[in-house]
């Protein structure tokens, strides 16, 4: 009988000791990259982390407010994937804020809250945009 206990005991600890490494693997498991690739043709993406990673937010046209959209209030990186122009983004809704940046076709900030890039402009994210 005590042999039994103490297999039993044992595949307990085996079978615990597996399902505690799966779930840490999957606690510690790190989101799947997206790229720049995937902002689609005429569109102006936001990422939630710095270089295109995430998955972008999405916009087409002008926008007064892009406060709304979680992705560009907190955007780390922006990346104009128009197909004809420029856009202008600022930090501001309604086109307002401390200023702006005009982002040619095809041009990203790879870190919007580095002093560095656009003096750190954006680094409270994007609040609207206007094409050409």
């Amino acid at each position: 009988m005590s042999r039994v206990k103490a297999l039993r005991a044992k595949i307990g600890i085996t079978m615990g000791a597996t399902l505690l490494a799966g779930l840490g693997l999957g606690a510690t498991a790190t989101p799947a990259h997206a790229a720049w690739s995937d902002c689609p043709p005429g569109a102006l993406c936001a990422y939630l982390y710095t270089s295109g990673g995430g998955t972008p937010g999405k916009v087409y046209g002008n926008n007064s407010n892009l406060r709304i959209y979680d992705k560009f209030a907190r955007a780390k990186s922006v990346f104009n994937n128009g197909t004809q122009c420029h856009v202008t983004i600022w930090p501001g809704t309604n086109q307002g804020g401390n200023g702006s940046y005009r982002l040619q076709r095809g041009s990203r900030l790879i870190d919007t809250r580095a002093p560095e890039a656009v003096g750190g402009l954006f680094r409270n994210g994007i609040g609207s945009n206007r094409w050409c």
